[in-house]
């Protein structure tokens, strides 16, 4: 790359230069009266000529400063390909680590002052936890801001402030097999429609694959007129009006709940599952991201993307994601992060690498302009309307529920009506969160505990209670032989959580049984850990 950056990056840079160019020039001899003039003297023959001697060689200057970058194993070689060029031309000196945890790695360290300067390759609806703790700094990308998708820049903006760059944006297509539909449907009445007739000619076993209850289906829920939180007059989401069991979500539930139960919808939603059925013909539509692409381009089966059908509510739009890069609020560097993003990262070049490897549309404009690749524009045109997941704290509350209530529903134990309804009602009590200081872990074994139904984190059967020593306590709980998975949750939600490594969003712990027994938890919140004893 061949981008000149001699702007406010270079004036950093330079900057820590500047005193060792302002000591005081020696003060001059006092002139003195010219000698006398001489007779000349007698010329001599010229000394032959010495062979210059060898310079000893310049050692490079020490890098005027370094950024630390932590990126993850898709990202890190492109940053680590650019570090040459920059020391060579910036004297700059770039570190860059690779990290599968980004965030949780970032949450232990920045609070102590630690960590890198730089967080590349989050998703944008992580960063309101880190936003709200304090630990990532704004951003101001001046002029640059017109070089990226309005969209993106809003997903990437809290309270009214710009805490990350997006480089990519993602969303949820509408699939379907080429071979088995001739006409895509317009409507989710046109899905139904055409399934079924292709189910009664023994073509397919189901109208159309399913992968998940909650993000994978919302442009369903959105085409009968649900939402998740409506937005306020400044445009931000609003926590206290929540769509969750409003008339046209109660509506779309039902949809899936009728359909799963007449055989047209699978009543198992595994990812894995799901994708082999639209691969391998046996159902002709799926909603899939662009994450999926490789899997079913590899399938062979002959697909193509399109707009979500129409229902109720109107045209359906999925959610939609954007990758961010945040800068650390603690660092002594924010400035030069700043303008290294700026004037390095938001240019074409990097973003094309950034695009090509990542199988994302750009939020970089000039290169989403450039896309060729078919299924990303489709997909493009598929999000055109899609609501960026909602960032507020508040969103960690609505996920369990939402899930388990829709759940619910296809397994046949409970009605859409009151299903959603005690979502509705269970979600805006955690956001009013009267669980404040709740201990509790969630997990597996909860139903068998007492709980109305597994990983509910405000259950009060299986809540913690602090003893003298500043430990939380629960169980002994009865359970039968088999295999168990649980985490420690705070104050009621998802929220706050720590996994088996006691971190922040951390891996489930996990147990097995041999026979049926007893198990009880001590929670230590000096390192975030369980311990689990067994009987």
């Amino acid at each position: 790359m061949k981008k000149m950056m001699w702007s406010a990056m270079s004036l950093l840079v330079a900057g820590a230069m500047v005193l060792a160019a302002c000591a005081p020039a020696a003060t001059p001899e006092p002139t003195q009266a010219p000698e006398p003039t001489k007779a000349p003297e007698a010329t001599k023959a010229p000394e032959p000529t010495k062979a210059p001697a060898t310079a000893a060689p310049t050692s490079a200057p020490a890098p005027a400063g370094s950024l630390t970058i932590w990126a993850d194993d898709t990202r890190a070689p492109i940053l680590q390909d650019l570090a040459d060029e920059v020391l060579a031309t910036y004297n700059l000196e770039l570190v860059v680590e690779l990290k599968s945890a980004l965030k949780d790695d970032f949450q232990v360290a920045a609070p102590v002052g630690e960590g890198p300067d730089i967080l590349f390759g989050v998703p944008h609806d992580q960063g309101g936890t880190l936003v709200a703790n304090g630990l990532v700094a704004p951003i101001d990308l001046g002029d640059k801001a017109a070089e990226f998708v309005p969209g993106a820049l809003s997903a990437c903006t809290y309270e009214g402030a710009l805490y990350c760059m997006p480089y990519a944006t993602e969303n949820l297509g509408f699939f379907y097999n080429t071979d088995l539909v001739k006409e895509v449907p317009k409507t989710w009445d046109d899905v139904v429609k055409t399934g079924e007739a292709l189910k009664k000619e023994g073509k397919v076993d189901y109208i159309m694959a399913v992968t998940g209850s909650t993000y994978d289906l919302y442009p369903l829920f959105t085409a009968f007129g649900g939402y998740i939180f409506g937005k306020d007059a400044k445009g931000a989401y609003d926590p206290q009006d929540l769509g969750i069991d409003n008339e046209g979500m109660l509506d779309a539930v039902k949809w899936v709940g009728e359909n799963v139960k007449s055989g047209n919808l699978p009543a198992d939603w595994a990812w894995d599952n799901n994708h082999a059925l639209f691969e391998t013909g046996k159902a002709p539509f799926i909603m899939a991201g662009p994450w999926a692409l490789e899997r079913i381009r590899q399938s062979k089966i002959p697909y193509a993307v399109t707009t979500f059908p129409t229902g109720p509510g109107g045209a359906g739009a999925p959610f939609a994601g954007a990758q961010g890069i945040f800068i650390n609020a603690t660092s002594e560097n924010a400035l030069l992060a700043q303008a290294f993003l700026t004037e390095f990262i938001a240019s074409d070049a990097v973003m094309q690498q950034l695009a090509d490897v990542g199988k994302r549309p750009s939020a970089f404009l000039s290169v989403l302009e450039k896309t060729e690749d078919p299924d990303l524009l489709a997909m493009g045109e598929a999000g055109k309307d899609a609501t960026f997941m909602p960032a507020i704290p508040a969103m960690g509350s609505v996920w369990s529920s939402w899930n388990d209530a829709v759940v619910t529903v296809r397994d046949g134990k409970q009605e859409a009506d009151a299903a959603m309804k005690d979502a509705g009602e269970k979600i805006r009590a955690l956001i009013a969160n009267p669980l404040t200081g709740m201990v509790n872990v969630p997990g597996s074994y909860q139903a068998a505990a007492g709980c109305s139904a597994d990983w509910q984190p405000e259950c009060a059967v299986t809540a913690m209670k602090k003893g003298d020593d500043g430990k939380f306590a629960s169980g002994p709980f009865k359970l039968k032989a088999g295999e168990y998975e649980f985490k420690v949750a705070l104050d009621g939600s998802w929220t706050t959580n720590f996994g088996s490594d006691g971190k922040q969003d951390g891996p489930n712990y996990k147990i097995k049984l041999d026979k049926d027994g007893e198990i009880s938890f001590v929670f230590d919140p000096a390192t975030n850990l369980l311990t689990v004893t067994t009987k």
